[in-house]
């Protein structure tokens, strides 16, 4: 995509703060944060939404997913269960897909979102 923003930040056309970056994936901070800690998960490859994904999109998926409590962990909202799901901290992970479910960017990317609340928007 020539004229994708996320495909411009994963191919350094456009700088962002990154915090994490592979072969397959580049995680930054959002330029309009939800909350103390607001991350975005985006896979290299151009995929418009989640609906667009297919088996062939499973790994891929997969790993932004195992990314996620890691990054939030580095970014001071991670989730350690104690006592059968009790514990401290947290993060929500969010993939907004279409129009009607909130996306903006159309271009796959996973939200993670976390810190002391309360956040604004926060559901």
């Amino acid at each position: 995509m020539t004229n994708c923003i996320f495909c411009k930040i994963a191919s350094k056309q456009i700088p962002s703060k990154t915090v994490y970056e592979d072969d397959d994936l580049i995680a930054f901070h959002d330029i309009n944060p939800a909350a103390p800690v607001h991350v975005l998960i985006v896979p290299k490859q151009h995929v418009p939404s989640l609906a667009d994904c297919d088996e062939s999109h499973a790994a891929l998926l997969s790993k932004m997913m195992l990314l996620a409590p890691k990054i939030a962990e580095e970014q001071g909202c991670g989730y350690k269960a104690v006592d059968g799901g009790t514990g401290s901290g947290g993060f929500k992970t969010l993939f907004n897909t279409g129009p009607d479910g909130g996306q903006e960017v159309y271009h796959l990317h996973l939200h993670v979102i976390g810190g002391p609340r309360p956040w604004r928007g926060q559901r």
